[in-house]
C-alpha cells in the first residue's frame, strides 16, 4: 500500500490552473503568427441536392480576399476522410469528402473556403458567392433511410453501411419457452457536446523545408498527422501537429474534419499562415452530433425474475457520412446493452442508417448512454410486472464478483471481444442506496407535495475504457528535476495534474521535483495515441510507470559509475543519490547534459468501472417541468489518482447527462433544416439548474489489466443519467400511468404525455 501522503491519491489542486487564472493560457484564438490570414467556410444551405454550379468570381475580386477554394481547386480526385475506429471496406463509399462536389448531403457541409486579410472581409466574400443547388428529397429519419426511396450514395445499393451484431449464447430458443417475455420500443434524441471553445486551427507552410505545421490539435494529434500527410501528399515527418490549450473536447473535438484538410491546403497554396475558428452556429451544425437511436428491446425472464435472455433491434441515425468514430456508438450499443447484469443469452442488432443530417459520431459515453436508457427503462417496467422492488430486481440480476472476468457480447463483423475485468457491483449499489437515503425517499413515489409529483429511481451501469498503446518519456534535467512527455492529449481534463502525480509517485519524489508535463504535440515524442475512451490515466499513466522504472535504473547505473559502487547499493533521493559509504552526488550531476528514457504500455484488454446512480425528481403537472431534488452517484474506479479532479469529471458528466436528458435537442424539420442552431433554441444547463448532485468515488476493485490498477472514469457520470431520470419521472407520474420511453424529457414532452394520460383516465 502507498503511504497516505503519496502523490497518488492526494487531492491536490490542478497545476495547470495557475496559468489559466493568470490569463496565460494559449488557445487557437490567441495565435497570431506574422502575415496571418483568416478563413471562413461556405456551407450548404440545402440538406440534399445536386451541386450544379459555384460562381466565386465576385468573391475573388473583393479587395483583401487572397484565395477562394472549391472542389475544382482541390483536384480531380477529392480525398475522403478515413475512419479512425473500426475501419471496414463496407464503410468506404460513405466516408466524407473534404469538400462537397457534385452533391451536398447535409446543411452545413463545406462547399467553399474563403481566405482573406481579415475575418470580416472573408465573411463578406461568402455573401457574394453564387451557389446553385438543385434540391433532392431529404432523408431525415431512420425509417426513410431504410425505405430507400431516395438513395443517398449512387455507388451503393442501400442507405445502411452495415448492421452490427452483438451476440452471446443463443436467445431465440430461450424466448420460445420463457415464462415471461416483454417487448418495448425506446428512442433517444439527437444532441451533442457543446465545448466552451469551438473547433479551430492555424496552419503554416514552410516552402523552403516543405514542412506543414498545424496548431490547435486535440485528442488524437498523431493519428491526424498521419491522416493529413496521406491526404495532402506529404511524408508524415513533414507534418507537425501542435497541441495548444483546449477548452473541452468530450469526444467531438479533435477528430479529423473537412476543415482539418482545407485550412492546411489553403496555407500551403498561399504560402502564408491561415487561421480558422468556427462560430457557435457552425459548431452546432457542423461538429459531430450523437445519440439519435431507437431500439425495439425484448426480455425473457424466469418466474422468479431472473433475466434469461435479451434481444434488440436498433437503428442509429448516422447522418450524412460515416465519420472517423461513427461506428463507435452503434458498436457500443451492440456490445454493452447488457450492462452490469447477468444475461447469458443476448443478440443486439444495430443498423447504421444514413440520412441528410449532420454526421453523428462519438460523444462522451457513446452508445452507452443510449443502451443504458433502453435497458434501464425496460428493467423498471419488468420489475413492475413482477411486483418487485426495482432495487431487488437489479440485485437478483447483477453479475457477482465470483463471475469475474465476465464476458460481454462479441461484436460482428469486427469480431470485437471484451470482458468486465473486476468488480463487486453490489458494493456500489448498496453504497448508493445509503448515500441517497433510499429507504426514506422511496415512499415519496407518486406523492403530490406542494403542487409537484415526486419520484425516485436507481440504475446501474458499466463504463468501458482504455486499451491499445500509449507512449511516454521522462527526462532528468541538469537542474535535477524531471520533465514528463506524454502521448496522451490534454482536453481540459486535468491531464498535467494527474500525470505529475503519477510521475512523482513512480519516481519516489515530491511533485515539486516534476518540472512540467508536456503532452499531445507530435514534436515531443516519436509516437502517441491520445485522449479518448477515458484512457489517459490508464494508458498514459502506465506508460509513465514503465519509463520511471527504467529512469531509476539508469540513474542508479550512472551514479554507481561516478561513486565507484554497484548500482544495487545506491539510494536515489529527491535531489541526490547516496552511495553505501555515505558519499552523495546531486541528481543534476548524474543527469549531465540530460538523461532521457522512453516507455510505453500496451494491452488489448479494457477496464470497466461500474456504479449506481439514484435520482429524486419532482414534476410540475401544469407545465411538465422536471425539477431535480437530489442526485447521488457512486462509482468504483479501481484506483483514484486525484479525488478532486475525479469529482469534477463526474459532476460535469452528470450535468451534461441532465442537460441531454431534460433540455438539449438538435431538432430538424422534414427538409433536413436544423431548427435549433443557436443558443436561443438549443437549451443548455446553467450553474443554477442542477445544484443538488453528490458524488462518491471508490477504489475497491483495482483493474488487473494495468500496473496502476486504475480504470477509466471520465464518462461514467453521463452514462446512466437518461435511464435514471426517465425512471424517476415514471415513478413521479405513476398515478397517471405515464411511461417515458423517449427522450428528451423536456417540459413540452412531459406535459403532452400527461395530457394524453389524463384524457385516457
Amino acid at each position: 500500500m502507498k503511504a497516505v501522503n503519496s502523490p497518488i491519491g492526494a487531492a491536490v489542486e490542478r497545476v495547470e490552473d495557475y496559468r489559466f487564472l493568470r490569463g496565460e493560457g494559449e488557445y487557437v484564438g490567441d495565435l497570431r503568427p506574422t502575415d496571418l490570414l483568416y478563413a471562413v467556410v461556405l456551407r450548404s444551405p440545402i440538406a440534399h441536392g445536386i451541386l450544379t454550379s459555384i460562381d466565386v468570381s465576385r468573391a475573388k475580386a473583393l479587395p483583401g480576399v487572397v484565395g477562394v477554394y472549391t472542389a475544382i481547386d482541390i483536384g480531380a480526385q477529392i480525398p475522403t476522410i478515413p475512419l479512425r475506429m473500426e475501419p471496414h471496406p463496407d464503410y468506404l463509399p460513405f466516408e466524407q469528402p473534404v469538400i462537397a462536389f457534385e452533391r451536398v448531403r447535409y446543411v452545413g457541409e463545406p462547399v467553399a473556403l474563403v481566405v482573406a486579410e481579415s475575418q470580416s472581409i472573408a465573411e463578406d466574400a461568402l455573401d457574394v458567392i453564387c451557389l446553385d443547388i438543385e434540391p433532392l428529397p431529404a432523408v431525415v429519419t431512420c425509417a426513410q433511410s431504410e425505405a430507400v426511396q431516395t438513395l443517398l450514395f449512387s455507388n451503393t445499393f442501400s442507405n445502411s453501411p452495415a448492421t452490427l451484431v452483438g451476440w452471446k449464447g443463443d436467445p431465440d430458443p430461450v424466448f420460445e419457452t420463457a415464462p415471461y417475455v416483454r417487448k418495448e420500443t425506446f428512442r433517444t434524441h439527437r444532441h451533442s457536446a457543446v465545448p466552451m471553445e469551438t473547433r479551430g486551427l492555424v496552419a503554416e507552410w514552410d516552402e523552403e523545408t516543405g514542412h506543414l505545421t498545424v496548431s490547435g490539435a486535440a485528442k488524437v494529434p498523431f493519428h491526424n498527422r498521419k491522416t493529413l500527410a496521406s491526404l495532402i501528399g506529404l511524408p508524415v515527418e513533414n507534418v507537425t501537429m501542435l497541441e495548444k490549450d483546449v477548452g473541452g473536447g468530450f469526444g467531438v473535438r479533435g477528430e479529423f474534419y473537412p476543415e482539418d484538410y482545407l485550412i492546411p491546403f489553403a496555407a500551403r497554396a498561399i504560402g502564408r499562415p491561415v487561421r480558422w475558428v468556427e462560430d457557435r452556429r457552425e459548431s452546432l451544425m457542423a461538429t459531430n452530433h450523437s445519440r439519435e437511436a431507437e431500439c425495439e428491446l425484448e426480455i425473457a425472464c424466469d418466474k422468479d425474475g431472473h433475466i434469461l435472455a435479451l434481444r434488440g433491434k436498433s437503428s442509429v441515425n448516422m447522418g450524412a457520412y460515416v465519420r472517423t468514430t461513427g461506428t463507435t456508438p452503434p458498436r457500443n450499443i451492440a456490445q454493452v446493452l447488457s450492462g452490469p447484469y447477468r444475461i447469458p443469452h443476448l443478440r443486439s442488432e444495430v443498423a447504421m442508417r444514413m440520412t441528410n443530417k449532420t454526421p453523428s459520431a462519438s460523444y462522451r459515453g457513446p452508445g452507452r448512454f443510449e443502451s443504458d436508457f433502453f435497458r434501464e427503462r425496460l428493467l423498471e417496467l419488468v420489475a413492475k410486472d413482477f411486483g418487485l422492488d426495482p432495487v431487488e430486481f437489479r440485485r437478483r440480476n447483477l453479475v457477482s464478483e465470483a463471475e469475474m472476468p465476465y464476458p460481454l457480447a462479441t461484436v460482428a463483423p469486427h469480431n470485437i471481444v471484451s470482458e468486465c475485468d473486476s468488480g463487486d457491483y453490489m458494493i456500489t449499489l448498496q453504497r448508493c442506496l445509503e448515500e441517497f437515503g433510499w429507504a426514506e425517499k422511496y415512499p415519496l413515489r407518486g406523492r403530490l407535495i406542494d403542487g409537484r409529483y415526486h419520484g425516485v429511481a436507481i440504475g446501474c451501469y458499466l463504463e468501458g475504457a482504455a486499451s491499445g498503446k500509449e507512449f511516454a518519456r521522462l527526462q532528468l534535467e541538469p537542474d535535477g528535476r524531471y520533465s514528463v512527455f506524454i502521448g496522451s492529449s490534454g482536453i481540459g481534463q486535468g491531464l498535467e495534474t494527474v500525470m505529475t502525480q503519477i510521475a512523482a509517485d513512480a519516481l519516489g519524489v515530491p511533485m515539486t521535483r516534476i518540472s512540467g508535463v508536456r503532452h499531445g504535440s507530435t514534436n515531443l515524442l516519436k509516437n502517441g495515441v491520445g485522449a479518448f475512451s477515458s484512457r489517459s490515466v490508464v494508458m498514459g499513466g502506465s506508460a509513465i510507470l514503465v519509463a520511471a522504472k527504467e529512469m531509476r535504473a539508469q540513474i542508479a547505473f550512472r551514479a554507481s559509475t561516478l561513486l565507484g559502487c554497484s548500482a544495487e547499493s545506491v539510494e536515489i533521493g529527491d535531489e541526490r543519490v547516496v552511495g553505501p559509504d555515505g558519499r552523495a552526488i546531486d541528481l543534476g550531476a548524474v543527469a549531465g547534459s540530460g538523461l532521457s528514457v522512453d516507455g510505453s504500455f500496451s494491452t488489448p484488454k479494457r477496464t470497466y468501472s461500474y456504479g449506481s446512480h439514484a435520482a429524486h425528481v419532482s414534476v410540475d403537472p401544469r407545465t411538465g417541468q422536471v425539477h431535480l431534488e437530489d442526485y447521488v452517484a457512486v462509482e468504483d474506479v479501481g484506483r483514484i489518482i486525484n479525488p478532486e479532479t475525479l469529482h469534477g469529471q463526474c459532476i460535469g458528466a452528470i450535468v451534461q447527462g441532465l442537460g441531454g436528458t431534460l433540455l438539449e435537442h438538435l431538432v430538424y424539420d422534414e427538409n433536413g433544416q436544423l431548427l435549433t442552431g443557436t443558443f436561443a433554441d438549443y437549451m443548455m444547463p446553467t450553474a443554477t439548474d442542477f445544484t443538488k448532485i453528490r458524488v462518491v468515488a471508490l477504489e475497491m476493485k483495482p483493474s488487473p489489466n494495468n500496473p496502476l490498477g486504475a480504470k477509466g472514469a471520465g464518462e461514467g457520470g453521463i452514462i446512466p443519467v437518461g435511464g435514471v431520470i426517465a425512471n424517476a419521472v415514471a415513478s413521479a407520474l405513476s398515478s397517471f400511468g405515464v411511461e417515458p420511453n423517449e427522450l428528451p424529457l423536456s417540459p413540452p414532452r412531459v406535459w403532452r404525455m400527461l395530457e394524453t394520460a389524463r384524457a385516457n383516465l
